[in-house]
């Protein structure tokens, strides 16, 4: 029988490079899949709707939160993040572990749905190289870097929340560190009850 994947719920400040960390665990690891999450903000330059994300008015993303569609939802920076239920149970199902890149208020929501939830926060190696790198990215104005440096002075008093936080100094090493964090998860006792029943049954029986 396919054992069921881990949902695992990935977060970080705006420019620590969550998601080249993501990018690179999926390309080295055939295991995991991204969730999709749906947004109101305008597509950047090179992204795709269903790709990076679904992007909706803020009047169809209400409709969405109306119908229950989302597993959880959060306004962040003046727009609507959320994620969609039915990949991300089509998606455990499966066996694949599923990333969901979302920030800390939809992260605690998640917790409280899914106790099993793997809450794995990313830090950059100090202050100073997220705000260079926020302003390195080259897509957004100082006034928006400034309101970004600000949520993350918010967000930093919530992450002791998380079960895990992993510094991206290197990316590769970063995604490594994610990816052994993961089958560490997969191999605890509690996760694998139906083989520890099976060796006790085979033991039993010799």
């Amino acid at each position: 029988m396919q054992s069921k994947g881990i949902l695992m719920v990935v977060s970080g400040f705006a420019g620590v490079g969550k998601g080249t960390v993501i990018k690179e665990l999926l390309s080295t690891q055939s295991q995991y899949t991204l969730s999709v999450s749906a947004t109101t903000r305008a597509p950047r330059p090179g992204e795709v709707d269903g790709v990076n994300y679904f992007f909706r008015t803020r009047e169809e993303f209400e409709q969405m939160i109306h119908e229950n569609g989302l597993i959880e939802h959060a306004e962040y920076v003046g727009n609507y993040y959320g994620t969609p239920k039915a990949y991300v149970e089509e998606q455990l199902n499966l066996g694949k572990n599923v990333i969901l890149e979302i920030e800390i208020q939809g992260a605690m929501n998640i917790k409280k749905q899914f106790p099993e939830a793997v809450l794995i926060f990313i830090l950059p190696p100090d202050a100073k190289t997220l705000k260079e790198r926020l302003v390195g990215r080259g897509t957004e104005t100082m006034e928006v870097i400034e309101k970004r440096m600000n949520r993350a002075c918010q967000e930093a008093e919530g992450i002791e929340e998380y079960d895990y936080v992993v510094v991206n100094d290197e990316v590769p090493q970063c995604a490594m560190r994610i990816h052994e964090i993961i089958e560490a998860e997969k191999a605890k006792a509690k996760k694998n009850l139906s083989l520890i029943e099976s060796i006790r049954n085979g033991l039993k029986n010799l």
